[in-house]
Formats: C-alpha cells, sequence, structure tokens
C-alpha cells in the first residue's frame, strides 16, 4: 500500500533530500513551502504530514493546531532545530503527535515516519470502539474523556498517556515503553521523571477511577481491566 506524506519545508535543499528518500521508499511526496500551500495541498488523503516549526508565512504550530480544531488526526511529525525546544512542547501540547531535530539522520526519520503511519493505521481498524471504566469513557476517534457524559479537561499528552494504557489494557507497560510509543522522543527533554508527573496528573483527573492504573513496581504500570 502506498502511503501519501505532505512535507511543509521552506528550505528546498533540505526538502529535495527528503522528498528523494522518501520516494525510494515508496512513500508519495506533496511539497509546500508554506503555511497558505500547505493548506492548498491538505486532504483526507495524506496519510502523514512532516512539518518544519518555523516557515515564511507564520509557524508550524498555528497548522497542526487549525488541523486538530477540524478534527483531522493524520500523524503530524515536527521538523525542528535543536535550539527550539519550546516550541517543540508547546507543538506536541496542541497535538503533534512526534519531532525530529535538524540536521538529522534520514534512517532515523524514515523510522518515525514509519512508526507513526503504523501507529495510526492500528487506530483506524480500531474503529469507533470505545473505552468504559467507572464512571469514565475514553474515545479515541474524537480523542476525548468524557466522566458522566461531561469532557474532562486534559492535556494531550494526558490523553496519550491513557490511550496507550488503555489499548494494552490488563498488560504491564514498562515506563520506557511508555516513554517511546507516547512521546517517542528518546528522552531528550521528556524523561522519567516527566512521564512520572503526567501520570500523577493523569490519575488526578480519573479521580474515584485512578485505582484502575496500578504501579508495578520496578517494571511500570498496568490499566486494569472491569
Amino acid at each position: 500500500m502506498s502511503y501519501t506524506i505532505l512535507m511543509v519545508e521552506d528550505d528546498f535543499a533540505l526538502a529535495m533530500g527528503t522528498e528523494y528518500a522518501l520516494q525510494s521508499e515508496g512513500y508519495e511526496v506533496l511539497h509546500a513551502g508554506n503555511l497558505k500551500q500547505a493548506e492548498e495541498l491538505y486532504s483526507e488523503t495524506v496519510d502523514l504530514i512532516l512539518l518544519d516549526m518555523l516557515l515564511p508565512d507564520g509557524t508550524g504550530i498555528t497548522l497542526c493546531k487549525s488541523l486538530r480544531e477540524r478534527g483531522a488526526t493524520v500523524p503530524i511529525i515536527f521538523l525542528t532545530a535543536v535550539s527550539e525546544e519550546a516550541n517543540i512542547v508547546q507543538g506536541l501540547s496542541v497535538g503533534a503527535d512526534d519531532y525530529v531535530t535538524k540536521p538529522y539522520r534520514v534512517k532515523e526519520l524514515l523510522s518515525r515516519v514509519s512508526a507513526n503511519i503504523r501507529r495510526s493505521e492500528m487506530m483506524k481498524r480500531a474503529g469507533n470502539k470505545v473505552y468504559r471504566f467507572g464512571s469514565h469513557v475514553f474515545e479515541p476517534d474524537a480523542f476525548r474523556l468524557l466522566k458522566d457524559g461531561q469532557i474532562v479537561d486534559c492535556t494531550t499528552s494526558e490523553l496519550k498517556l491513557l490511550r496507550e494504557l488503555l489499548q494494552n489494557q490488563g498488560n504491564v507497560i514498562s515506563r520506557r515503553a511508555l516513554m517511546e510509543r507516547v512521546y517517542d522522543i528518546d528522552g531528550e527533554f521528556f524523561d522519567d521523571n516527566t512521564l512520572s508527573v503526567y501520570m500523577k496528573r493523569l490519575r488526578a483527573r480519573l479521580g474515584e477511577d485512578e485505582d484502575y492504573i496500578t504501579t508495578v513496581r520496578g517494571v511500570g504500570y498496568r490499566f486494569k481491566k472491569d
């Protein structure tokens, strides 16, 4: 199966090199040099977006936020300089799935692209499945958590963490696996302590249902089945 990637990058030389590498792996590539072109090229047939952080007519965060507000679930990977760490955090908070720092290794980029497309395909095959536990309902397609029919105010990172736990319900997931699967950024700014903070926040969001998440000492976490 052929997948379509929308690459939004204003550095022509970098874009051409990346496009060649992607096409060599069988991907179809659409190239936009700015936000306006990206909006014109984007459609539901796009399977993944490679999005530069800084563009001539704005930031990638603007496009990412706009797509998520419109209900788009397409995987988004930011292409960013190391010095833009604060922007990366903001990008993840508005719904980006991953990031790769420039100058990046082609093999690393291709690995991230493949992993995110694979994860997206798994979500699609799951269909409209919802997860019910205690007084809560998690809707993967709508990417929201409800309690007694009311939306619970959660950050994107908290919802990603909950989604991973629920998809592996009943099984133990190591802390390292959670960091790789949910954030997949190899500890560059998301480390073990940060995972503890997000887990604490998620449990607080769940309130009386926090006991569904159990800590397996020295290993990781398990989300128990009803």
